[in-house]
């Protein structure tokens, strides 16, 4: 298992350097040759359209230009490859370590029977941990092989727990919680016996069914189990969605601040040019990650992970859906506000208002996956655009969210994006072509559209 694990981790890296190499190989004579268009050798087969072009005509062109500049950049290729590398750590270190941890040394002085046995291993089952038995030839070196260390606890005769070291109440370790489990179950087989009761009447007191728990009103919301595939979900989506709504406010500022842009709307509408880099960028966004959750999902299955395991690769899937929603909604108000940027200086000002949502969602999400107690202010927050793609996906990993308050959600960050789309992409055309100071949005709501080379 372990020489698998290395070998999974030094595939991902070599793909990567690859990749790298790859990339810059193929760059390097583009700088030096013309592009097949400008050729003067004439040519009897037209040019070949690709998919995004004959879909989306003029905004696909955009959207295959915004995919080409991204996949290219060491930014996105060497980060693409540090999460990768990330993903892989969190699956593997815990497989690893759990795969290091030693059984249990539990020492047996004197007798103790195969049932007290039998119910001492159980109760290291149920702290999960594992257990074996060392039979010892007397007191004085099973006290021996405890000080050394060669023993983790001593059974003395079945009426005794020792440990090397008293155990303090605050003590929440293995060893500790392992003395204690078996000192209650060896008490409670010498209270059965002092009573008088047979091994069958013990038995049949030990596994008595308890009588039925009834309520005078339906269960609230209660703790549950925490979710590690949910912390580490929530974590990579905070940072993916930063990443991609970073790209088209920095994206649309380049391109005003240069002026590229009045070059670029002499060949296309506004709502088109808008429209093919939020689809470009959404592209890679979700090729990217596509790849992370395929990886996670393979190598969890590969090396036996509890990661991914019972309900974490729905979380992992939900968590998916929710990252390309989140993006939906965000891209639009970045570039709307991107657009009202005079100098690049004015980015971080700019930013920092619209990261506040993504920012409290994500806290008080990650919060209660830890905890894996949800509340009511979670539960508003899951319904809420803004902060929905953080809180939606802890609620259903939780196990505290219903298939129809799932679609609830979904239909109105869906149908919140069509509005926010229609209002960014008004904002930008009126927008992106005033120079000379800030574009106030108070301004643009009473604004006619700016001229421009096509309407």
């Amino acid at each position: 298992m372990t020489q698998q694990i290395i070998l999974a981790v030094v595939v991902v890296f070599v793909a990567a350097r690859l990749t790298l190499r790859y990339r810059r190989h193929r760059a390097r004579p583009a700088s030096t040759s013309l592009p097949p268009a400008t050729s003067s050798a004439p040519s009897s087969k037209p040019p070949r359209r690709s998919v995004l072009v004959s879909v989306f005509g003029d905004a696909g062109l955009v959207a295959q230009r915004e995919i080409r500049e991204r996949i290219r950049g060491r930014v996105f290729q060497v980060g693409t490859a540090i999460i990768l590398l990330v993903v892989v750590a969190a699956i593997v270190i815990p497989v690893l370590t759990r795969s290091k941890s030693q059984p249990e040394r539990v020492g047996v002085v004197g007798a103790l029977s195969a049932p007290l046995r039998t119910a001492v291993s159980a109760t290291a089952d149920g702290i999960g941990t594992t257990m074996t038995f060392v039979s010892e030839p007397d007191q004085s070196a099973a006290d021996a092989d405890l000080r050394s260390g060669k023993l983790d606890l001593l059974i003395v005769d079945a009426e005794q727990v020792v440990v090397a070291t008293a155990i303090s109440a605050g003590d929440t370790s293995t060893t500790a919680q392992l003395a204690g489990a078996a000192a209650q179950t060896l008490g409670t087989a010498a209270a059965f016996q002092a009573a008088g009761l047979t091994a069958a009447q013990a038995d049949a007191i030990s596994h008595a069914k308890p009588v039925p728990v009834l309520g005078l009103r339906p269960a609230a919301t209660g703790h549950h189990k925490p979710s590690p595939a949910s912390v580490v979900t929530l974590v990579l989506v905070f940072v993916m969605l930063s990443q991609y709504t970073t790209w088209i406010l920095t994206g649309v500022v380049e391109e005003k601040t240069s002026r590229v842009v009045e070059v670029l709307l002499a060949a296309v509408r506004p709502a088109q040019l808008l429209g093919g880099k939020v689809l470009g960028i959404g592209l890679v966004a979700a090729a990217q990650a596509s790849l992370l959750v395929a990886v996670a999902l393979g190598l969890s299955k590969a090396v036996g992970s509890d990661l991914l395991h019972g309900t974490g690769a729905l979380t992992v899937l939900v968590a998916l859906l929710w990252l390309v929603l989140g993006y939906a909604f965000y891209c639009w108000v970045y570039a709307a506000a991107g657009s009202t940027v005079e100098r690049q200086e004015q980015v971080q000002s700019l930013a920092f208002p619209l990261v506040v949502p993504v920012v409290v969602g994500y806290l008080v999400s990650v919060t209660a996956a830890a905890s894996g107690t949800p509340n009511t202010f979670l539960d508003v927050l899951a319904y809420l655009p803004p902060t929905a793609p953080f809180a939606m996906p802890t609620l259903v990993g939780l196990g505290a969210a219903t298939w129809w308050e799932f679609s609830i959600s979904v239909a109105l960050s869906v149908a919140s994006t069509i509005a926010i789309a229609r209002l960014a992409t008004s904002v930008y055309r009126r927008a992106i072509l005033r120079t000379g100071r800030r574009v106030r949005i108070r301004e643009l709501m009473s604004a006619k559209p700016s001229a421009s080379p096509r309407t």
